[in-house]
């Protein structure tokens, strides 16, 4: 049961009180397990073998870790399409350019890849939408900073409602003028709530770095984002390609699909997104990166030799039986709710991060990331006894690859909801131009009717039972 206090400053004739309320609120919110084998209730809106219950429809990705052979279907590499278009190729097309997270960005928005003028076109109208005025920066992110940026960036993004001289109107063109100008803006909200809080909370330089709309975004919050403003070529390419990685990953996701269930409701664009940051926020969603960065400096602290399997192989079972790391038994950034045999975004990110490793001669670093990849999806396969192979996810690789990037932990998190505000809006506006129903799944009550018993009636045995 819970034992922690609230935020409300209670008089200690007060906390007796409280510990009854919070036992009566504990006792009151449990529902016997068996009911939902009973009443076949499809918990966290998924089957019996864990795959989602389909809920919609979507032509702006397809995630796929199965394939059909002979009419069966099989484990596979898995398979990431943007509009289309798988997301290697997409990345692979890139070589030698930049603008990747902006062309990516016009392809999810817009279903199509746009030719080169029109991609810098695109980019420019976006880049032009990156600034903060004066006055946004000082009265919302300098007045009140937090500790935790997706906060900031939450708050922020509701501010930004009142700075729309029609925030309301939720036609295709203006939620799509919103939609860039979040997108745009976002990295410099992140930023700059980022140094509001080490300089007020944390007493350290404020560093505030106008963006250069001559620049890519990846290159903007590199530059934003160090006290140097200096980065490499390399450096602003891992981070683009990191971006394009994290813009989309289907409808069904907690976040993408909050931004459908919101949208339904008609509501405006600022609320939506902001319900979308909201899902993503929640570290069983967009903060597993963080957990898997987290585990790995706890795993370096205490194995000794990196090269040693048997001893990363011990390390990983302590972690798995809950007597390491957080307690949680869960090696984080392996397995997937739909890839088997791989996470596409892992196999090109980790072909990145060893790329950067050898960069920052930290390849004795990345070696451990792979060893224990290998170790851990083996692990979890015998601790879970199934014969659905089990991949790394994109969260494994992407904490180290963020802290080789010289990016703070509590940046990860954030980075990943800069990326995804392309694939939500992408899907708010899917939901706008398809005029769907509002979304309304089922609950079914499983509690008892009873009278209604007048105040001066009642026992106080009854009330903490």
């Amino acid at each position: 049961m819970p034992t922690k206090r609230t935020m409300m400053d209670l008089a200690p004739e007060q906390e007796g009180l409280f510990e009854k309320l919070v036992t009566n609120c504990f006792n009151s919110g449990r529902i016997d397990q068996n009911l939902y084998i009973e009443y076949d209730v499809k918990r966290g809106l998924r089957d019996s073998n864990g795959a989602g219950v389909l809920t919609g429809l979507t032509e702006i990705s397809d995630v796929n870790g199965y394939a059909m052979v002979d009419g069966v279907k099989v484990p596979a590499d898995g398979q990431l399409y943007y509009q289309g278009i798988e997301v290697k190729d997409l990345i692979n097309g890139l070589e030698g350019r930049k603008l990747g997270f902006e062309e990516c960005t016009y392809l999810l928005l817009f279903g199509s890849l746009p030719t080169e003028s029109q991609l810098n076109a695109f980019a420019d109208v976006l880049h032009s939408q990156m600034d903060l005025s004066k006055k946004f920066s000082r009265d919302v992110i300098m007045k009140s900073p937090s500790e935790n940026i997706m906060n900031a960036i939450q708050r922020c993004v509701l501010t930004l409602y009142s700075y729309d001289s029609n925030p309301e109107e939720i036609s295709t063109e203006n939620v799509l003028l919103q939609s860039l100008n979040l997108i745009a803006k976002a990295p410099v909200i992140a930023a700059y709530a980022f140094w509001a809080d080490q300089n007020i909370n944390k007493n350290n330089s404020l560093v505030l770095r106008n963006p250069d709309p001559k620049k890519s975004i990846a290159e903007n919050f590199l530059a934003m984002i160090r006290p140097s403003g200096e980065y490499t070529e390399l450096e602003a390419k891992v981070l683009d390609v990191a971006l394009i990685l994290h813009a989309e990953h289907g409808g069904g996701n907690n976040s993408t699909f909050t931004t459908h269930v919101v949208t339904s409701s008609g509501t405006d664009t600022y609320s939506a997104i902001a319900a979308a940051l909201s899902s993503l926020k929640g570290p069983r969603h967009g903060g597993a990166n963080l957990k898997a960065r987290s585990m790995f400096l706890d795993l370096m602290e205490n194995v000794k030799d990196w090269k040693d399997d048997r001893e990363v192989e011990g390390y990983l079972r302590k972690v798995l039986a809950g007597e390491a790391f957080d307690g949680a038994g869960l090696i984080y950034g392996v397995g997937h709710a739909v890839y088997t045999v791989s996470d596409p975004r892992c196999v090109i990110l980790k072909e990145y991060a060893e790329k950067l490793a050898a960069a920052k001669n930290r390849s004795d670093e990345f070696d451990l990331y792979s060893r224990a990849e290998g170790i851990a999806k083996k692990l979890v396969t015998e601790n879970r006894r199934t014969f659905k192979p089990v991949c790394a996810n994109v969260d494994f690789y992407s904490g180290f690859v963020y802290d080789m990037l010289g990016i703070p932990m509590s940046m990860y998190t954030p980075l990943f909801a800069i990326a995804r505000i392309s694939g939500w809006s992408a899907h708010r506006l899917e939901e706008i131009v398809n005029k769907g129903k509002i979304i309304r799944p089922a609950y079914k009550y499983v509690g008892h009717h009873v009278d209604y018993v007048k105040p001066e009636d009642r026992n106080d045995a009854d009330q903490t039972s």
